[in-house]
């Protein structure tokens, strides 16, 4: 994970993602104590409140149904229809190809390879 080094803010996430996070991390120790950590620390912070969003997350769920979307990848794309000058921090590929607002390329840190 070389990209982490780039960033230089606050991470914004969703619950749905730490939830994820935390389900594929919860037999790797030190890994998850150190999401706990970052949360806790300030690193992470969660700044999405679905209830204000959960038509426009819906809708993404719709529009990518064949992908399939996750609850979360939803949450995700809708913060960076909220939060325009971010970009995503992922691992999951399927953001290459979702867009937000329509058909905006979402700008991303990807380990996985070139945006």
């Amino acid at each position: 994970m070389d990209r982490l080094g780039e960033i230089t803010v606050t991470l914004k996430t969703c619950e749905a993602v730490i939830s994820e996070t935390a389900f594929l991390l919860h037999h790797n120790d030190p890994g998850y104590q150190r999401l706990h950590a970052l949360l806790r620390d300030g690193i992470i912070s969660v700044d999405f409140n679905y209830s204000s969003h959960w038509e426009r997350v819906s809708k993404l769920l719709q529009k990518y149904a064949s992908t399939p979307m996750s609850f979360a990848d939803a949450c995700m794309v809708r913060m960076s229809e909220i939060y325009a000058d971010s970009k995503v921090f992922t691992t999951d590929s399927d953001f290459l190809h979702y867009r937000r607002n329509g058909r905006q390329v979402i700008p991303l840190i990807y380990p996985g390879g070139k945006q």
